[in-house]
């Protein structure tokens, strides 16, 4: 854990993929808080720069991913302004000492919370909540001709979704191969930081 001047930095059992508790300056008025600065985020080694936003509205249970761009990979920071998700990343680079682990986390509109997700991981997430309303920044474009996944339920990776049973799919999620069969070509690659 580590303090980058009023965001909080935790780490996970996958060394890059962090969460940030902002700091939240409530009153009787509500709350303020920063979601990006780019000093303080780069102090927490968050560096690569933000080229894309999007926002994501989903009911409950709709689950999307597991996403990932090969050729024009993407860091995403992730948040929540409206309902709850739970919110994954899979490392799926080659080589990686922690390929086909994953790592899961609640993110609300209540707790703040933020993940980052770097390069070279599969994401998805699950609504927890009625609705979910999502904010993401990527540190690429995204990039049609550049979409691939991996299979939301994947055995070997064993993700443990809170709602499995009721996971709303797209018919491309569902479709998508399981990491084992998927082809090294289409795997990015570990590259040690």
């Amino acid at each position: 854990m580590s303090d980058a001047m009023n965001l909080t930095v935790l780490d996970t059992a996958i060394k890059d993929v962090k969460i940030i508790q902002p700091r939240v300056f409530s009153d009787a008025r509500g709350f303020f808080l920063e979601t990006f600065h780019s000093q303080k985020y780069s102090r927490a080694g968050i560096r690569k720069p933000f080229v894309q936003d999007n926002h994501s509205h989903s009911g409950q249970g709709v689950l999307r991913g597991l996403h990932y761009q090969l050729k024009q990979p993407q860091a995403k920071l992730l948040y929540v302004v409206r309902g709850a998700i739970f919110d994954v990343a899979v490392d799926i680079r080659r080589g990686s000492p922690t390929f086909g682990q994953w790592v899961g986390v609640e993110l609300s509109s209540e707790n703040k919370r933020q993940l980052y997700v770097p390069e070279g991981f599969a994401h998805g997430f699950q609504v927890l909540s009625k609705e979910a309303d999502v904010i993401y920044k990527c540190t690429d474009l995204y990039a049609p001709g550049d979409e691939y996944g991996i299979l939301w339920n994947d055995p070997d990776i064993g993700i443990e979704w809170p709602f499995p049973g009721k996971a709303l799919l797209s018919d491309k999620d569902r479709d998508y191969p399981p990491l084992r069969e998927a082809p090294p070509e289409h795997l990015p690659r570990y590259r040690e930081r």
